[in-house]
């Protein structure tokens, strides 16, 4: 299964930190990770598979698990991230699991 679980309030801070970052927050259980971006979703597969009112609120998303890179895109509801991956796999995250990614 492709989900993690975290803080809303953790996650908006995490994005507003500034322009050291690169806009990308990265949760990490080994060699899995999640990268959330702050860019709108453009993946044609998963705004398929959403309502079209919500589709302004999906952002970038991609994932590594067991070394097959996935796409996706998120949205925050409530207190965790939802994502939504192009095969129509869902998950979570916990905003306490995810670390900003630093720009080079």
């Amino acid at each position: 299964m492709r989900s993690l679980v975290f803080c809303a309030a953790a996650l908006a801070a995490a994005f507003a930190a500034g322009p050291t970052l690169a806009q990308e927050l990265v949760a990490r259980q080994g060699d899995d990770s999640v990268r959330l971006s702050d860019t709108a979703c453009s993946s044609e597969l998963v705004l398929r598979r959403i309502d079209p009112s919500d589709a302004a609120e999906y952002k970038s998303a991609s994932a590594m698990f067991q070394g097959q890179r996935f796409n996706a895109c998120w949205r925050m509801m409530g207190n965790v991230a939802h994502l939504v991956y192009e095969d129509g796999d869902q998950g979570i995250i916990p905003v306490a699991e995810l670390k900003p990614e630093l720009a080079a």
